[in-house]
C-alpha cells in the first residue's frame, strides 16, 4: 500500500497525513479508495441512513442520523477527494459547509448542483472563503463560479474533470445522489447504518419502482464497524440499469 499511502499524504496540507489503519475506524476502506482514486478518476456516493433506510423524519429533521464516528468518516472522505457535491434542496435545508474541521486535512472544491436557479445568497459556502465553490445552473451567487455543463451526472463528472477534479464525493441529498447512482456514475457508495428505526421518514435511495427482486442492484459489499454505526463500503462493476 504504500503508494496509495504516498496518494493520501499529497492530499494533506502542511505535510500532516490523516493516521489510517488500524486507529481509524473503516480505515481499510479509506485506504482501499485511496488506492483505487490513484489509478482512475472516481465519484464515490455516500449517505447516511436508519436500520429501515430512513434518512430524516417526515418534517425533514435529520440532525443526527448516524453517530460521532460516522460524521468523522465523512470528513475524512471529503479530505481524501478533490471535490464534493450536493444538490440545491441540502444547500437551501442544510447550509453547510462542506469542509474537513473534524479531521486534518484540506478541504474539497465545493459544487453545487442548482439547475433550477434557487440558490441562496446567504448560504455559507458562498460566503466563508475557506474553499473554492461551483455552481452547476445558471446563476452563482456570492463568491462561486458558475459551471455550464448542464444536468446530467456524467456531464457534470466529465466538466470537473476537464478541471482537474478527478475525484468526487456525491454528499446529497437523496434525489442526487439517486440521480447518480441511477445514471450509473458511482464506482463506489459508502452507507452508513445506524442502529434506529423510524418508521417514517425521508428515504435515503430513490430509484425506479423494481418489478421483481432480480432488479435489484447486487454490488461488492465488504461492512466495517463505525462506533455504533456500520459501514457498508459497495463496488459497482457495471453501470446502473
Amino acid at each position: 500500500m504504500g503508494d496509495a499511502w504516498q496518494a493520501l499524504v499529497d492530499r494533506q496540507t502542511d505535510g500532516m497525513a490523516m493516521r489510517i489503519g488500524d486507529e481509524i475506524p473503516a480505515g481499510a476502506a479509506l485506504l482501499d479508495l485511496v488506492q483505487a482514486m490513484a489509478d482512475r478518476p472516481m465519484a464515490i456516493g455516500q449517505i447516511g441512513q436508519t436500520l429501515d433506510g430512513r434518512v430524516a423524519t417526515v418534517s425533514g429533521h435529520s440532525h443526527y442520523v448516524n453517530g460521532e464516528g460516522a460524521l468523522d468518516h465523512l470528513h475524512r472522505l471529503r479530505a481524501l477527494v478533490d471535490a464534493v457535491l450536493i444538490g440545491g434542496a441540502t444547500l437551501a435545508m442544510d447550509d453547510p459547509l462542506l469542509t474537513t474541521r473534524r479531521v486534518t486535512g484540506p478541504n474539497p472544491v465545493r459544487v453545487v448542483l442548482d439547475p433550477s436557479g434557487r440558490a441562496l445568497e446567504d448560504r455559507k459556502l458562498f460566503t466563508d472563503g475557506q474553499a473554492p465553490t461551483l455552481v452547476v445552473g445558471p446563476y452563482a451567487p456570492g463568491r462561486s463560479e458558475r459551471l455550464d455543463c448542464g444536468a446530467s451526472p456524467d456531464r457534470i463528472l466529465a466538466a470537473l474533470r476537464e478541471r482537474g477534479l478527478r475525484s468526487v464525493l456525491i454528499e446529497g441529498g437523496p434525489r442526487t445522489l439517486s440521480a447518480f447512482l441511477r445514471a450509473g456514475a458511482l464506482d463506489r457508495l459508502h452507507l452508513l447504518m445506524a442502529p434506529k428505526i423510524l418508521g417514517s421518514g425521508k428515504p435515503g435511495i430513490l430509484l425506479p419502482e423494481a418489478a421483481t427482486m432480480a432488479s435489484a442492484l447486487t454490488p461488492q459489499v465488504s461492512t466495517y464497524p463505525v462506533g455504533d454505526d456500520l459501514l457498508f463500503d459497495c463496488r459497482f462493476t457495471a453501470p446502473v440499469a
